[in-house]
């Protein structure tokens, strides 16, 4: 989805909330802070007009204490405008991430199996930062430019010419209005275009790094190189491009600046000669007129970080507003697994059809074994089975499973995978994730049984010893046999395991066999592999073909 930039400012802005009082107080600090500013410049100037004989009811002394004056309070009032608005900005920011990490709970696991991790993290990281410039340099920015200007106005019309007003007045439509508008666009496409292609470089140098082992064992740097390199220029170019065009608005800015002094100036002169206004208030417009272009200016040079900011805003808006694969199930059906039925389910993905009138019946202590080619559907059913898509057909204890609770399914039903994420912590953690207040004695019950505990203990720091991604530490097999552990500390009582013997060698999956042989009393097993060794365990074997299933033998 591609928004506009009012829709995502106002999108951004209702994100504000309970801290838009805040926001309201660094305004006003803001907008009496740049008039303080300015007011050094006026009451200079009126100093001056007292001078060359103006009637200016202030004495000397009032004027010389309202400049040193407004020189203080500026710098007391630009405090709190920037206190408040960056804190503002990372509390906000705090509670964006918050927001997406729900958000990503709510689409996991099924929409994020499509999604590039690398971009995931750039969006967490790069994407939610940039929305810093948002909140802290862009909203009371806007405000305060509005403000000071209509204020400058107002006085200068009064106090020296209407002429002169006219004249500030399309000086900041020009400046701050039109000049954003024409940068803006000229910037749309550039910055919407780098944001996605810092996304995407992210996504390629983190996968990179995650697989350096077989970059290297492939003989495969060179080619690794060379992307990375072409992916870089091409970033390198786009942010050159983006830095010419903000060069180019900001001269222009200045150049402008200048042109709207240098008439207000001449129109200034011109009255005075005419006699329409006298030299001193003349001085003490111009005056006003020059020294109110600061907030103008911050408004112009907006464009080079909003068009970033928005396309970071639009990202971040696309993955909180996305719809999941299923909602969660709350207030309706908890349950104890006793038998699992499957009547005529049929499932698409992307209108391919994938499963065809699949009919299964499992009962309590059975351990059923499913093959099938690669591709055939094996793994989409036992992701069907814990809800990761909606479907039809599936009911647990003649509970359809769309009207279980999704909590009590995934304490009912566990899987494990062929392939095992392992967090950047310890195997104890890792362990614990599947049971948070597990024994000791819980875990190396558990571990035995995935014929991984002599392994650990082999290890110099046994169960602290620090596992993750990155590492690269434990082989596929060993983190395979890992998560198969976490299945049987778990204890749930269906137990789904996708090839989880895929990496394991012979002695060791017969291990793990028996573990699972022995469990046959307590808990049910589907048990998906393509080796025929691990289908000895099996009381019935399925087999799915062309997306149909068949009792293949017992």
């Amino acid at each position: 989805m591609r928004r506009n930039g009012l829709l995502i400012m106002l999108k951004l802005i209702t994100l504000v909330g309970s801290f838009f009082f805040v926001m309201v107080l660094a305004i006003l600090n803001g907008a009496i802070g740049n008039l303080c500013a300015s007011g050094v410049m006026i009451f200079a100037s009126l100093g001056v007009a007292k001078v060359i004989g103006e009637n200016v009811v202030l004495p000397f002394g009032w004027i010389i204490a309202l400049t040193i004056g407004c020189g203080i309070l500026r710098g007391i009032l630009r405090y709190f405008e920037q206190y408040s608005n960056h804190y503002i900005a990372f509390k906000l920011l705090a509670i964006i991430r918050d927001k997406i990490f729900t958000k990503l709970r709510i689409l996991a696991p099924a929409k994020l199996e499509s999604k590039k991790k690398g971009s995931i993290i750039s969006l967490l990281t790069a994407d939610i930062e940039t929305l810093e410039v948002f909140y802290a340099h862009t909203i009371s920015p806007i405000a305060i430019a509005l403000i000071s200007s209509i204020t400058i106005i107002i006085f200068v019309s009064i106090i020296s010419s209407i002429y002169l007003g006219l004249v500030a007045l399309i000086s900041y439509l020009i400046i701050g209005v039109l000049l954003p508008i024409i940068s803006s666009k000229a910037l749309k496409s550039t910055g919407v275009k780098y944001r996605n292609e810092f996304a995407s470089f992210s996504a390629y140098f983190l996968d990179s790094i995650k697989g350096v082992k077989e970059i290297i064992l492939n003989n495969s740097e060179n080619r690794r190189k060379e992307e990375i390199n072409k992916r870089s220029t091409k970033l390198f170019n786009n942010t050159t491009l983006i830095k010419r065009k903000s060069s180019i608005s900001f001269g222009i800015t200045e150049v402008l600046v200048s042109l709207s002094i240098i008439v207000s100036l001449i129109v200034g002169i011109i009255l005075v000669n005419n006699n329409e206004l006298t030299l001193g208030f003349m001085i003490i417009g111009v005056v006003a007129i020059t020294s109110s272009f600061g907030p103008i200016i911050a408004i112009s040079s907006l464009p080079s970080n909003l068009t970033q900011t928005f396309a970071s805003g639009d990202r971040v808006l696309n993955l909180m507003e996305e719809a999941p694969q299923v909602i969660d199930v709350s207030n309706k059906n908890d349950f104890k697994y006793e038998k699992l039925d499957v009547n005529n389910l049929d499932f698409k993905y992307d209108n391919e059809l994938i499963l065809k009138d699949i009919n299964l019946n499992i009962n309590k202590g059975e351990i059923v074994g499913i093959v099938g080619e690669s591709g055939c559907g094996k793994s989409t059913l036992l992701k069907l089975l814990l809800r990761f898509y909606e479907s039809k057909g599936i009911k647990y204890n003649d509970i359809d499973i769309n009207e279980i609770n999704t909590n009590s399914l995934y304490e009912n039903v566990t899987m494990a995978s062929q392939t095992t994420y392992l967090f950047d912590d310890t195997i104890l953690y890792n362990l614990k994730i599947a049971k948070e207040d597990a024994s000791e004695e819980e875990i190396i019950e558990a571990c035995k049984k995935a014929s991984i505990h002599d392994f650990i203990m082999s290890l110099p720091d046994g169960y602290n010893t620090k596992v993750g991604p990155t590492l690269n530490n434990l082989s596929a097999g060993e983190k395979q046999r890992i998560g198969l552990a976490r299945c049987f500390l778990r204890g749930s009582e269906l137990i789904l395991l996708d090839e989880v013997t895929s990496n394991v060698d012979a002695i060791n999956e017969g291990i793990i066999l028996k573990s699972l042989k022995d469990l046959k009393n307590e808990k049910t097993i589907i048990l998906v592999s393509h080796r025929k060794s691990t289908m000895a365990i099996a009381d019935r074997i399925y087999e799915i073909d062309k997306g149909r299933i068949i009792e293949y033998g017992r």
